[in-house]
């Protein structure tokens, strides 16, 4: 209970130092330049951020499904997308945590223990990631999205590990488990989510699969923070998208954790299947365009000929 309580009060340290951070990266956009920075998020990004923050909180996930209406609907340029999720997600995936670790009941030490290599992963990761340019990320954030895609489609047909019972980890086993998390923390920091490679890994371990929510969604609110706070450093995210998943996102993560039981989600996770899939070739396709473009400009390309 001491340890939970302390990740409690973590959490809501951790959230108010963000939000204090966030309000002067905002401030300092907006009086640098009257851009879209500095702009009230339209009721577009705040419905992105309530539809993907809905489901999140049901399990599908957000980073697949927000990159893929970034992309189809060109709301954030594509080197300000990574650090645009991590900001506008984790005040919402923070009340995820308050919720699930008020509702589920899963070693402290465990949780603990994943929640600090998982936050590690994720600074030292986004150190990195908010220096690199725009292809590296457009070609990351392809290869996770089709990733997400693969684990979409197992968990699908069943092919996934079927659910244990355990609420903790043997000490090797927990070994393991730390340094699987922290690599997920550092990828994290590309755009690539941690929801379906934890799920596997703790079914692989035989944990309860309930087990896994106060896990991924503590370690997620905290990774998110500590890296979106490196991301706002560095100014490579766009504060009104970001703003708007968070408005539309709190609530919607209230509204699914206290009020839906259960919902018929299997319909819909092959459609976001499908669009996640079109999206993750289409971040790939640009990735190509860049390359080609970088090749012209330095002159290792013939220019095509105007028709």
């Amino acid at each position: 209970m001491l340890i939970r309580d302390a990740l409690l009060v973590a959490l809501v340290a951790l959230a108010m130092l963000f939000i204090v951070r966030w309000r002067a990266a905002a401030s300092s956009a907006g009086v640098d330049s009257a851009s879209r920075h500095a702009q009230r998020p339209s009721l577009l990004q705040i419905a992105i951020g309530f539809v993907t923050d809905f489901f999140d909180t049901l399990g599908i996930g957000s980073f697949a499904t927000t990159t893929t209406v970034y992309k189809l609907l060109h709301v954030v340029p594509d080197e300000e997308m990574v650090g645009t999720l991590l900001v506008g997600h984790s005040l919402p995936v923070v009340v995820q945590a308050f919720i699930f670790l008020a509702v589920v009941h899963v070693d402290p030490s465990v949780l603990a223990s994943l929640i600090a290599a998982s936050v590690l992963g994720s600074w030292l990761g986004a150190g990195v990631a908010s220096r690199l340019p725009r292809r590296p990320i457009q070609i990351t954030m392809g290869i996770g999205l089709f990733a997400a895609a693969f684990f979409m489609l197992a968990s699908q047909l069943g092919l996934l590990p079927g659910a244990g019972t355990s609420l903790t980890l043997t000490p090797g086993k927990l070994i393991f488990a730390l340094v699987v998390n922290f690599i997920l923390g550092a990828l994290l920091m590309l755009g690539i989510g941690n929801y379906a490679p934890s799920m596997i890994l703790f079914s692989l371990f035989g944990m309860d699969p309930r087990a896994a929510f106060p896990i991924m969604m503590s370690s997620g609110a905290m990774m998110a923070m500590a890296g979106g706070i490196r991301f706002m450093n560095a100014g490579r995210f766009n504060t009104r998208a970001a703003l708007g998943l968070t408005l539309g996102g709190i609530p919607a993560v209230l509204v699914a954790g206290l009020l839906i039981r259960s919902l018929p989600l299997s319909v819909l996770r092959w459609v976001i299947l499908l669009v996640v899939i079109y999206a993750a070739a289409m971040m790939l396709r640009s990735a190509r365009a860049e390359r080609r473009v970088a090749l012209l400009n330095r002159g290792l390309l013939p220019a095509e000929p105007i028709a």
